[in-house]
C-alpha cells in the first residue's frame, strides 16, 4: 500500500455537513484552510504567506463526532490519507486535495477543549423473561386467549 498520510494544522473553513450513503455509512465533510506563516525579518513579525484548502472526509463514528464537535473558525489538526484528484468542469481542468481523515481534533496549542467519550452501547442479547407463568411470545399470548398489540410489539408509540 502506497498511501500518502498527512497531518495538516489549520482552521475549519465551512460547517461540517452530515449524510448517510446509500449503503448506510455515515459521512461528514468540511473544508480545512491551512495558512503558512513566515517570519519577516525586515518587519520583525510573523506574516501570512499562502493558504491551502483541503476537503476533509470523515466516515462512520468519526463523522458524527466531527459534526457534533467542530465549528467554522476553530483550529484543528487533521490526520489522514491524502488524495489529489484531477477534474474537468466547464472545459477547465482543476485539482482538488481531499483528506480521508483517520483522526480529527482541536489544536490545543491554540486553545482548550473538553473531551466527552461517546458511549458505544452495544445491544445486549435479550432472553425472554418468564414471570409467574405469564406468556412471553405472541403465540403464547394468543394461546392464553389474549390479543397481541402489533404496534406495541413493533415499538411504535400509540
Amino acid at each position: 500500500m502506497n498511501e500518502t498520510l498527512v497531518t495538516v494544522v489549520g482552521n475549519v473553513a465551512t460547517p461540517p455537513d452530515f449524510r448517510e450513503t446509500a449503503g448506510g455509512a455515515s459521512v461528514s465533510r468540511f473544508r480545512l484552510a491551512a495558512t503558512v506563516r513566515r517570519w519577516d525579518r525586515a518587519r520583525e513579525e510573523w506574516t501570512d504567506a499562502y493558504t491551502s484548502f483541503y476537503t476533509v472526509w470523515a466516515w462512520r463514528a468519526l463523522a458524527g463526532n466531527v459534526v457534533g464537535s467542530l465549528s467554522v473558525g476553530e483550529p484543528v489538526v487533521v490526520h489522514g490519507k491524502l488524495k489529489i484528484q484531477e477534474q474537468e468542469r466547464d472545459g477547465k481542468r482543476w485539482l482538488s486535495a481531499d483528506i480521508d481523515a483517520v483522526s480529527v481534533g482541536h489544536d490545543l496549542a491554540r486553545g482548550t477543549s473538553a473531551f466527552r467519550r461517546v458511549s458505544q452501547a452495544r445491544p445486549l442479547p435479550l432472553e425472554p423473561v418468564r414471570m409467574a407463568g405469564m406468556p412471553v411470545t405472541a403465540g403464547e399470548v394468543i394461546a392464553a386467549g389474549g390479543v397481541v398489540d402489533e404496534a406495541r410489539v413493533a415499538g411504535v408509540s400509540p
